[in-house]
């Protein structure tokens, strides 16, 4: 079998021709048209008000938390089961990162563990929409809500995910996306900030823009702030990739599908968890191995490896990372966070691009079970 990649886009002829498009005429007084376009489509695709154009999911939290007035001697709760660059922008502003534990079926951050985790310093909760999987959201909004803390939420993994009716990003104060190549909505490399809130949509403009205002040519800056913003060919490729975005989720939930029919009945298998009330889009098929099998991660994805099969690790815990060993809170939530560290040893994510086929999923999964039965 060819090399089964684990991630990867799905680029049609309506893609090549937008980009195309933007270079031959995104230039002058055409220099935003795609931007505009791409904003609008996707403030009306999530359901909210305000959408801009970044050009990452990291810049987009490190924007948020900026404009939602986090800085130093704040702290911010993040679960210790997610990419870092969840939590890195906490650092870029100053703030500490407190790691919360994850709940064992979602993955997602624990409401009970959140609210544990938070202090008189507690200024902002990060919450990561984990693979395209929700969390109890009425549990975590009506928290911050007691506590006045400001919600983010990060939905770079979860575009097309749904909790009750609406949709992943447009929960929080803020909602933030990325559009990486392993994504199921891609521009290359890019993400998006949306918001319900003109204040913050304004400040975020203010502040992507050298810590100038909109449209200003006067070169006038009040502020030092950053350089955050998209090309117009990663713009264009966005829109064709939203005008397509039901089909891309939709291929995501078949490929999950295809899955769970060959590895649903297989003991000490777990599959992503789609919660009542939840629409989950599945951007990394994971499958979690009991530990009875005596298989951690790294060694079932060697042997994956062997067969031609590309496998990502389930994310470590943020607080086992060496990058937060001198944090005081990275040694309390070694000790804490029990759910994440029983499981994030034991799962990996398995082949999920978008082209992928019916006949690759059923040899991964295959070669899985063979994997395992082996072990015994």
């Amino acid at each position: 079998m060819k090399r089964i990649p684990v991630a990867g886009p799905w680029i049609t002829q309506k893609e090549v021709e937008y980009v195309a498009d933007a270079v031959a005429n995104a230039w002058y007084d055409k220099a935003n048209i795609y931007h505009e376009r791409f904003e609008k489509a996707f403030a009306d695709y999530i359901g909210v008000r305000y959408a801009v154009s970044l050009p990452s999911c990291t810049s987009a939290i490190h924007l948020s938390l900026v404009a939602l007035g986090v800085g130093p001697g704040d702290e911010v709760i993040v679960p210790d089961i997610t990419w870092i660059a969840s939590a890195a922008p906490i650092t870029y502003v100053g703030a500490t990162p407190v790691f919360a534990d994850i709940d064992p079926k979602t993955w997602c951050l624990s409401a009970k563990s959140f609210e544990e985790c938070i202090t008189s310093r507690t200024k902002a909760v990060i919450v990561v929409d984990l693979y395209g999987g929700m969390p109890d959201m009425e549990a975590i909004l009506d928290i911050a809500r007691r506590h006045n803390i400001a919600v983010i939420e990060d939905a770079a993994e979860a575009i097309g995910s749904e909790h009750k009716g609406k949709r992943a990003g447009s929960f929080g104060d803020t909602g933030v996306f990325s559009f990486h190549g392993s994504k199921t909505l891609t521009t290359g490399e890019g993400g998006m900030l949306v918001t319900n809130r003109e204040d913050v949509y304004h400040r975020v403009l203010f502040l992507r823009d050298h810590g100038r205002p909109p449209g200003d040519k006067m070169f006038w800056n009040t502020e030092v702030a950053y350089k955050y913003k998209m090309s117009s060919l990663q713009a264009a490729l966005g829109l064709a990739q939203l005008e397509r975005v039901e089909e891309l989720v939709a291929r995501k939930r078949q490929i999950f599908q295809w899955y769970q029919e060959r590895l649903d009945d297989v003991p000490g298998i777990t599959l992503n968890y789609e919660a009542p009330g939840t629409k989950n889009s599945y951007w990394m098929v994971t499958a979690v191995i009991d530990p009875d099998w005596g298989l951690k991660k790294e060694q079932l994805m060697k042997l994956m490896n062997d067969y031609n099969i590309d496998c990502r690790p389930f994310f470590h815990p943020l607080s086992s990372l060496p990058a937060y060993q001198a944090l005081e809170q990275a040694r309390q939530a070694q000790y804490r966070n029990q759910v994440s560290y029983q499981i994030s040893p034991y799962g990996i994510n398995l082949p999920s691009a978008l082209n992928l086929t019916r006949e690759q999923v059923e040899y991964v999964s295959n070669v899985l079970k063979s994997i395992l039965h082996s072990q015994r």
